[in-house]
């Protein structure tokens, strides 16, 4: 995390690298002769890019000139109200979000115009009958929960799941990525989520074995890392902070890393769920390595007494409504 600012027009200058120009990048090596991925990266330059692609966009990736540079204005505008309103007054927030000072915000924004780059529109694949049932399922109850159970497992503290921890949000989005001779370990800001990943490709756990960030194996394609993930859990959907539809026990995960630059990397993930989606899908976006970007301490529970107070405000509630019916 690092404190709002605002963002210079400067940002207008910046021109997105092609996929060509990034492919042609030789990343250096670590000294057992791997490609060296390490370092402290974030997505905040994606923040405000929509999960999937305006119908007006058609198969186009990338904003125009014009469209970008309206993208700037307002992301700079957001930035002037952030800090006037922290300045000015300090116990008004911005819409029913957290205080100003807690949000982060790009200093080159994204060109994209989705973060799903495949299919080719941008859009996800439709749901199957499945997918639909289990999209029921991740409903919660905000008005009168019944238990813990009935809040997603990201307001309990627990996780976002894997992708739901790199996808760019508000706040957080600090990603710190630490290798050694045959093993890859990825960890997220938010929750605290950690990945440690082999690269022997071998077995996975058994299929009775599941778990939320589920059972991850690596592998080098050229200087791209390919990690495949299995054994996850039906608790998480693939979104942001874990939400969105929730996938089966069923779905394989496969992220790709590369470095496209000295102080880049871009990101793709690929979800394929025949149990949940009627194809695979694919988001992708840059995380960039900035000099005042910090991973910090992730205390979801301390003095944190919402749930507490929601579940004993709902008892609350249905000690009076048996009152009133008496």
């Amino acid at each position: 995390m690092r404190p709002s600012f605002l963002v210079s027009m400067a940002a207008l200058t910046c021109v997105a690298a092609g996929a060509a120009a990034q492919n042609e990048y030789t990343p250096p090596r670590t000294p057992w002769g791997d490609p060296d991925l390490q370092g402290t990266f974030t997505s905040d330059d994606s923040i405000g890019v929509g999960m999937q692609r305006r119908p007006e966009f058609g198969d186009r990736l990338f904003l125009t000139e014009e469209e970008y540079r309206e993208r700037v204005e307002q992301q700079s505008t957001r930035a002037a109200d952030l800090l006037t309103t922290e300045f000015e007054d300090p116990d008004r927030n911005i819409g029913t979000g957290p205080p100003a000072h807690w949000l982060e915000l790009g200093d080159e924004f994204s060109r994209q115009t989705s973060l799903v780059i495949d299919p080719p529109d941008g859009r996800i694949p439709e749901m199957t009958p499945e997918g639909e049932a289990r999209r029921a399922l991740g409903a919660f109850s905000v008005d009168r929960p019944a238990s813990w159970e009935d809040f997603t497992l990201y307001i309990r503290c627990i996780t976002r799941g894997v992708t739901g921890s790199i996808i760019p949000v508000i706040y957080g989005n600090g990603t710190r990525i630490v290798q050694a001779p045959g093993y890859v370990a990825i960890t997220n800001e938010m929750v605290h989520e950690a990945l440690i990943i082999p690269l022997d490709e071998g077995e996975f756990v058994g299929d009775d074995i599941r778990m939320y960030m589920g059972d991850s194996r690596g592998r080098w394609d050229g200087d791209t890392l390919v990690v495949e993930t299995r054994n996850l859990t039906d608790r998480t959907g693939v979104q942001v902070n874990g939400g969105g539809n929730r996938h089966s026990e069923d779905m394989v995960l496969t992220e790709r890393i590369r470095r496209t630059g000295p102080d880049r990397l871009y990101y793709e993930a690929t979800f394929n769920d025949p149990r949940t989606w009627t194809a695979p899908w694919t988001v992708g976006f840059p995380i960039v390595e900035k000099p005042t970007y910090d991973v910090f301490e992730y205390a979801c529970h301390e003095g944190n007494n919402a749930m507490f107070n929601m579940l004993s405000g709902a008892r609350a509630d249905d000690a009076a409504a048996a009152s009133e019916a008496d």
